[in-house]
């Protein structure tokens, strides 16, 4: 009997070691850049080449001229996932309708827990936010929010006094422990006082493995960037991360803040 009840709680133990396992390192599994991420693109306001910037030759198009809401865009991409239901067989509501749903969620305290299956906000007629999108681009476009006013978040000026070593450390950690509790982790990313990067990003993942040891690595939904996840890291060695070189940045150093973790940040 006794050697029967220690394999059973050997087994209990291994089944719960390998969930926290899970856990910490797939972190928010269940969002998908493919279906939880917005079909269009952010804007960038400069032209970016090598790292220096340029002002943009005028263009007269709509898809040109939405730019400066990384960080709508991420916190938006946030609620969705925490306070929506979508019915794909449901009817699609009519444009006025839709618009004053995704006021409602953007409403949302995006630092709140996600609510139960039955009490989200209802989106029909669509499978996904990605879906919903790239019908409605000009739509969700304008009902998600206005950009201008993430240059005036108080927390941004945590980057003139909050930028040592030891502040990132907490950071990494705290990203963490986020993801391992399956929370999405929104992120202001910084070179102040240079400004080869000033931008916000969603990070959602862990990856299980990294070649180099000391050194993690995160996926990323970058709103710049729609057609594929992006790379972030943490060096151990140099206590700091690192943004993957593209287009718009010349990649390498930046620091990381959280925002929308808590009312005010």
């Amino acid at each position: 009997m006794f050697e029967t009840w220690g394999k059973s709680v050997g087994a209990w133990w291994l089944v719960a070691f390998a969930v926290a396992f899970a856990r910490a390192d797939g972190a928010a599994s269940e969002f998908r850049f493919d279906r939880d991420t917005f079909a269009f693109a952010n804007q960038t306001v400069f032209e970016y080449h090598e790292g220096h910037a340029s002002l943009r030759k005028s263009s007269a198009t709509k898809q040109d001229a939405y730019n400066r809401h990384c960080f709508v865009m991420c916190r938006t991409a946030a609620q969705f996932k925490k306070f929506v239901r979508f019915e794909p067989r449901g009817t699609p509501l009519d444009d006025a309708s839709l618009a004053a749903r995704i006021r409602a969620v953007t409403r949302q305290a995006a630092w709140t827990e996600p609510l139960p299956e039955n009490q989200r906000i209802v989106v029909p007629g669509y499978k996904d936010l990605k879906e919903m999108s790239k019908a409605q681009r000009e739509l969700v476009q304008l009902n998600i929010g206005h950009g201008w006013p993430s240059y005036f978040r108080i927390s941004n000026a945590r980057m003139m006094f909050q930028d040592g070593m030891g502040y990132q450390e907490r950071t990494h950690a705290q990203l963490n422990a986020a993801l391992a509790r399956g929370e999405l982790f929104v992120a202001f990313l910084t070179t102040y006082p240079r400004f080869s990067i000033n931008h916000s990003v969603l990070i959602y993942s862990r990856k299980s493995s990294a070649p180099n040891p000391g050194v993690d690595h995160y996926l990323v939904y970058d709103p710049n960037h729609p057609e594929s996840p992006r790379d972030l890291t943490w060096s151990a060695r140099d206590r700091a991360f690192s943004y993957q070189k593209d287009w718009d940045f010349i990649g390498g150093f930046v620091r990381v803040y959280r925002v929308y973790g808590k009312p005010l940040q």
